[in-house]
């Protein structure tokens, strides 16, 4: 099913409802809507971050501890 025909099959549904059931759906997708945006600027921010090289200097740090130093397993 494309896009374009579940929009249909959804605005002959909402027709069907009476106004606050229909309002309902409308502030279920404004929810839906808000939490993809929130997810698609949460894994940008994640790419930039991956691609900037900010933290690039602790690359060439040796490390502090090893697996020696741990107390237990």
């Amino acid at each position: 099913m494309t896009q374009q025909e579940i929009i249909e099959r959804t605005v002959k549904a909402i027709n069907q409802l009476p106004q606050e059931k229909a309002s309902e759906i409308s502030d279920f997708a404004d929810f839906i809507t808000k939490k993809y945006e929130e997810q698609l600027l949460t894994d940008n921010i994640q790419q930039l971050i991956i691609s900037s090289k900010s933290f690039s200097f602790l690359n060439e740090e040796e490390d502090l501890y090893s697996v020696n130093d741990l107390k237990e397993r």
